[in-house]
C-alpha cells in the first residue's frame, strides 16, 4: 500500500489501513531516521470527562467555582 504525502506536509492513509483504527484521531510518530512509526493514541479519561462536562453545559469556571465552594465549607 502507498501513502501520499500532500504539499502541506500531510500524510494520506490508505483506508484499508485508517478502517484498523475507528475512533483514533491522534498519532504518536516517531522516527529512527529512515523509517516512520505510528502509534495510536487513544482517548485518556479526563477527555472523556472533558466531553461529558461539556454536553451538561458545566464550564471550567463552574468547576472553579465548585471547587472553592468545597475548600471554603471544609
Amino acid at each position: 500500500m502507498l501513502a501520499k504525502l500532500t504539499v502541506k506536509n500531510q500524510l494520506t492513509l490508505p483506508k484499508a489501513v485508517a478502517k484498523n483504527f475507528k475512533g483514533v484521531e491522534y498519532f504518536d510518530v516517531s522516527t529512527d531516521g529512515s523509517s516512520i512509526t505510528l502509534r495510536p493514541l487513544q482517548r485518556s479519561r479526563a477527555d472523556e470527562v472533558r466531553e461529558y462536562l461539556a454536553q451538561l453545559g458545566i464550564t471550567e469556571q463552574d468547576v472553579k467555582d465548585a471547587i472553592a465552594w468545597a475548600r471554603s465549607t471544609e
